[in-house]
């Protein structure tokens, strides 16, 4: 599968949450972040205000890309938005739920590849794990995939279902993930890095780095683009999937898929200190 993935996807998130633009503003936005490559969306039931709008993101990036035949969407299932907050739920019967919702939503037969948002303390993280593993043998789920999970996880999930992809967070500020995508790549998995810039506060506080604008001026690219080539870097498997709300940010991430950075330059910034404060 991995293969046939663009070098850089895209996260819809935060055109659904908190914040949003309006629809017309998000679904343009997707169709330039296509448009620039990322052929890959990521995206996921909650991705939403709360529990009463549910699938926001999915319908919305299901709008912007009625017709294409040439992007993947990848989606998630697991967690809950009760008055806005995030919750855990796992459980079998909510994923078999939230699968059939999310299908509704993207309006396709068959979801590409259907990722556990989070392992659930209150759920046997097997028990999880085997409900995406029937969805798929009914036909519901074309690829099964992981988010948020540990190298241990990863390994009792693949004696249950065949894991096409990983998603954790993996940027310079925080870099707890390496170690998973490199085990990711040594086992041929997909490893879809999210907030790959930081995200929000920690996505405009990039600039403040020195270690980087020489780098970026060499490259003739942006300090963000930069940033999401570090992140492609840490494992041969490693597919960024940056964020936007707006087109331009989205253009300027997809950059980054033509920035291959030097030895010299990945190790200064693996030397240099991120401060997240």
């Amino acid at each position: 599968m991995f293969e046939s993935l663009p070098p850089i996807g895209f996260g819809g998130m935060p055109l659904s949450i908190q914040g949003r633009p309006s629809e017309e503003v998000g679904r343009r936005v997707i169709q330039a972040a296509v448009d620039a490559g990322m052929t890959l969306v990521d995206t996921a039931d909650v991705y939403c205000l709360d529990d009463s709008d549910i699938g926001h993101n999915e319908r919305l990036i299901a709008s912007a890309l009625q017709g294409r035949s040439d992007v993947n969407i990848a989606t998630k299932g697991g967690l809950r938005r009760p008055r806005g907050a995030w919750t855990n739920d796992a459980s079998p019967q909510h994923l078999r739920e939230a699968c059939e919702k999310s299908l509704r939503a993207l309006g396709v037969d068959q979801i590409w590849l259907y990722q556990l948002h989070a392992p659930d303390p209150r759920v046997s993280f097997a028990s999880s794990v085997e409900a995406l593993a029937e969805l798929q043998r009914e036909g519901k789920i074309r690829h099964v995939g992981l988010s948020n999970v540990s190298v241990k996880e990863i390994e009792l999930a693949r004696s249950i279902v065949n894991v096409v992809s990983v998603q954790n967070r993996l940027n310079p500020y925080f870099r707890e993930s390496i170690p998973v995508a490199k085990y990711c790549a040594k086992e041929d998995i997909a490893f879809l890095a999210y907030s790959p810039v930081g995200g929000g506060r920690l996505a405009k506080k990039l600039p403040e780095f020195d270690v980087l604008w020489p780098i970026a001026a060499s490259h003739d690219a942006s300090v963000h683009a930069v940033t999401i080539a570090w992140v492609r870097a840490q494992g041969s498997t490693v597919i960024p999937i940056p964020a936007a709300r707006t087109a331009e940010h989205a253009i300027d991430s997809a950059k980054a898929a033509s920035i291959t950075l030097t030895a010299d330059e990945l190790a200064r910034i693996d030397e240099a200190e991120f401060s997240r404060a």
